[in-house]
Formats: structure tokens, C-alpha cells, sequence
């Protein structure tokens, strides 16, 4: 991966020393409880009908890049399936190592009982399975499970009954699995009355939530965007 083409004045963040059972390059998320997710302008999929593939930056609350990501898929899928397609992302840390993947094979988007649902998994490092987000039938809300490299289920995401891109912020809220307690939130911003259609997402969480949790919700966080919010042609 080159970087010569980022942005030299976005600073990155302070590489973590190595942390004993955590999956490398994830130390980083040892130190925050925030994320925030920006889709990166590209002047050429505006002007033109020609998909680009896909980047963003994931920043912490002051504002330094912690991870570059871009999903390289086949833009042919892109359009054929749209927001049901088949995506890998790539994650990578500030010395271009890849640090998390994120696939999603295809899958119907029909969310009934008997339908095949979404499911995403991670992986981190590479090769390395850390846990899976599936979609769960839920007849009004969109409603996900975090599982573990297991697949048991450890938590959940709830979003609201109504999702629409439309003059507001969205949240959908990381539950414990009884549904009872709040733990964390992912919010979808609303850009305002622009050109692009540039995504930008918020991640919450608890400081000492298992990095492998908030890998996890970053990856929900593409699954949401790509099912909800990616306009297509």
C-alpha cells in the first residue's frame, strides 16, 4: 500500500508498544473509547458515473489518523448487486502493514426469517479470524449480533425503526446481549447539504471494552453503511 498520496498534514497517532494477547496493530484501540470514520472525497466518482473504490480514514477524537482503510472490490459487483454486494476491506496502520480485513460474501438482502441475512467477518491480523456481525430477522428494527472467533454471541446492535440519510444523525446502540444495557453506540452524521456523498461514521465504546469488540464495531459500522446509506446508481 502507498502513502504517498494521503494527506501529509493529518498527523498519525503514536504507535502503541507491543501489548501481551492483543492481535498487533491493535494496541491503538487499548487507548481510546472513540472512533470516527470518514469516507475520503474523490472528486472523480462526483463529476462522473464511474465508481472508485472506496476509502476512508479512521481517526480518534483529536483528530489523528490511526488506520487508512479501502475496499478494493470489483466495481463490475458494485453495480450489478448493489447494496447486497460482495466487499473486502483492507485496514492499514501508519507503516502500511495490513492490520484487519473485513468481508462480506453475497448475500440476499431479504431480512426475513427465512431469507439468508448479512454477515460480516473480521479478521485480525490477516488469516487470523477475531469474531463475525451477523444480521438477526427483527420485524422493525435493523438488528445485529457481534460473535466472538467462536460465533458465540457476546453482544448486539440495534438501530432505529426508521433509517434515512435525511437531515439527522442515526444511532444504532451496542447492547448487552439481554438488550438491557447500553454499552457503546454507532452513529451515522448527517453531511449536511453537500455534493458528495462522502460517509461519515461515530464509534463509542467503553475504554476497557476487548479490542476485538471494537474491531468488531468497526466493522459493523462498513456493514451499516454499505446496507443503508451507500447510494447507488
Amino acid at each position: 500500500m502507498s502513502f504517498c498520496n494521503l494527506q501529509p498534514t493529518v498527523q498519525w497517532m503514536q504507535t502503541p508498544g507491543t501489548i501481551p494477547n492483543c492481535p498487533p496493530g491493535l494496541e491503538y484501540l487499548t487507548q481510546i473509547n472513540q472512533l470516527l470514520v470518514c469516507q475520503r472525497f474523490d472528486l472523480l466518482e462526483v463529476l462522473s458515473c464511474f465508481a472508485t473504490s472506496k476509502k476512508y480514514e479512521v481517526t480518534n477524537s483529536q483528530g489523528q489518523r490511526i488506520y487508512f482503510a479501502e475496499d478494493r472490490s470489483n466495481c463490475f459487483l458494485r453495480y450489478l448487486c448493489g447494496p447486497s454486494r460482495p466487499f473486502t476491506m483492507t485496514i492499514y496502520d501508519n507503516v502500511g502493514r495490513d492490520v484487519i480485513t473485513i468481508q462480506r460474501t453475497l448475500r440476499s438482502s431479504c431480512c426475513w426469517r427465512n431469507c439468508s441475512v448479512q454477515k460480516l467477518k473480521v479478521e485480525a491480523p490477516p488469516g487470523e479470524k477475531i469474531g463475525y456481525v451477523y444480521q438477526y430477522f427483527h420485524p422493525f428494527l435493523p438488528m445485529f449480533e457481534i460473535k466472538n472467533e467462536n460465533k458465540e454471541d457476546v453482544m448486539k446492535i440495534r438501530g432505529p425503526c426508521v433509517v434515512s440519510s435525511c437531515l439527522k444523525d442515526l444511532n444504532f446502540n451496542l447492547l448487552s446481549l439481554d438488550e438491557e444495557i447500553v454499552l457503546g453506540k454507532i452513529s451515522k452524521k448527517w453531511a449536511g447539504f453537500m455534493i458528495t456523498n462522502a460517509d461519515k461514521f461515530g464509534i463509542q465504546f467503553p475504554f476497557n471494552l476487548d479490542v476485538k469488540i471494537k474491531a468488531l464495531m468497526l466493522g459493523a459500522s462498513f456493514l451499516i453503511d454499505y446496507m443503508y446509506f451507500e447510494v447507488w446508481p
